[in-house]
């Protein structure tokens, strides 16, 4: 463990004393190599600021052992500490900016604490790196001038400017919208990656989950593994989608959500579903089955009315039966069903087998179309978009449809982007609930 960037060992803190005497982390024991971000979850006051400040030198480690770029910080001299602070970035909630100061000086000021150079040097290397967080041209505004999610780019620009031996991040995201948050994830990669610095991040955030090495949680001042976080959060997951709710509870509730707010929910939704399903302790999960199930079914609704159609339907391919199964479907009064079929026949079939999606006009024209759903659903289809969702080897797994959009028109190019912009997340969480449902078949 010595030769981690960050060693810690037993790692126990405390506020307050006498009576008043509080624990706050409890035998804490992990480490971070060269080049890995870890992620810490877990609900807020659970310690995770305070194992953040910690790690950073920001104060004096007191009982258990934690090592940070080979200094013992238990016990640490202000020296000690200090030494190892210039070696840290820091992006924290607040900004911290000084607002008598341009975005430029402010990160200049950070540079000029780690090296000696000249006034054009850190003003050169000040500029690209505010230009490589979307601030090219704001750099001489000042703090008051900028919106909340620039502040914190300035501030994320003034972390990585001076090339840290060690990046801390606590919420680095949190007022960042979709994009300026994969753009600041997706800089704090490639630091790591390439220059081998290691990140310790902490977030609520599920939509950058996906950078991280490693997840841990942090609850009530105890770090556990992954899986047990999984398990921790499972009480919250079902809150958020399922409460026990029938199919149809669930489809009016989402069917009540304007288009961003499904968004959001189906992106945060499908963050913690391919968390879930990644994990093996959950394989055998009942419940989370059921969630997903309920899910599913709402979600496929929300997105026929999204895309104008008067029906969506999901398909699994069953490789194994070979066999296509409609999974997520609505007979009139909202009532799913559930029909099997030869793989190679239909429409949703020729899409599984090419990879390709289609756009059928005339459905009882076309002589793949399998007239057998129509008579067991008792639906008329007239114009059908069907698109293939693939799993991470990159086959066809499931097939989305689909039918008859609400004007009468045959859908076009328009409709298939739109779908797929929804879909896709979909098949997250679908792949999930047909893993799921092999393991405990």
């Amino acid at each position: 463990m010595n030769g981690a960037p960050i060693a810690i060992a037993h790692l126990s803190h405390y506020y307050g004393t006498g009576e008043l005497r509080k624990q706050i982390l409890f035998d804490i024991t992990t480490e971070i190599v060269a080049g890995e971000i870890v992620i810490v979850t877990g609900p807020s006051g659970s310690g995770k600021t305070t194992l953040l400040t910690l790690v950073g030198a920001l104060r004096s480690a007191q009982e258990g052992s934690l090592r940070v770029l080979g200094q013992e910080l238990r016990d640490a001299s202000a020296a000690v500490l200090e030494s190892v602070r210039k070696q840290i970035g820091y992006i924290f909630q607040s900004h911290n900016l000084i607002d008598a100061l341009t975005a430029r000086q402010n990160v200049e000021m950070a540079l000029q604490l780690h090296a000696h150079r000249g006034t054009a040097e850190l003003r050169k290397c000040a500029v690209k790196m505010l230009e490589a967080v979307g601030l090219g041209e704001l750099i001489e505004h000042h703090p008051s001038q900028l919106s909340g999610g620039q502040r914190q780019r300035v501030a994320i620009a003034r972390a990585l400017a001076s090339q840290p031996r060690i990046l801390l991040a606590d919420e680095p995201t949190a007022s960042l919208d979709k994009q300026s948050g994969r753009e600041v994830v997706d800089r704090i990669q490639v630091l790591a990656r390439e220059q081998g610095v290691p990140v310790l991040l902490v977030t609520h955030d599920n939509r950058i989950l996906d950078v991280a090495d490693r997840i841990v949680h942090l609850e009530d001042g105890h770090l556990s593994s992954f899986q047990d976080a999984v398990r921790a959060s499972n009480q919250q997951m079902m809150q958020l989608l399922a409460q026990n709710l029938r199919k149809d509870d669930m489809r009016r509730r989402v069917e009540a959500l304007s288009d961003t707010e499904f968004g959001d929910l189906l992106e945060d939704v499908t963050g913690q579903a391919k968390r879930f399903v990644e994990s093996v302790s959950f394989a055998g999960s009942e419940a989370f089955r059921s969630m997903l199930d309920h899910a599913l079914f709402a979600f496929t609704y929300k997105i026929g009315l999204l895309c104008r159609a008067e029906r969506a339907s999901l398909y699994l391919v069953d490789r194994a039966r070979r066999e296509l199964w409609l999974r997520v479907a609505q007979e009139e009064g909202g009532r799913p069903v559930d029909v099997r079929m030869p793989i190679g026949t239909g429409i949703a079939g020729r899409v599984a087998r090419t990879g390709v999606a289609e756009r059928v006009a005339d459905a009882y024209a076309d002589p793949d179309f399998n007239r057998e759903v129509d008579r067991t659903t008792g639906f008329v289809t007239r114009s059908i978009l069907t698109v293939p969702l693939l799993d991470a080897a990159g086959g066809v797994f499931a097939v989305a449809q689909l039918l008859n959009r609400s004007d009468g028109q045959p859908f076009d190019a328009d409709d298939e982007k739109r779908f797929r912009q929804f879909v896709d997340p979909i098949g997250v969480i679908l792949e999930g609930w047909w893993r799921l449902a092999q393991t405990t078949a």
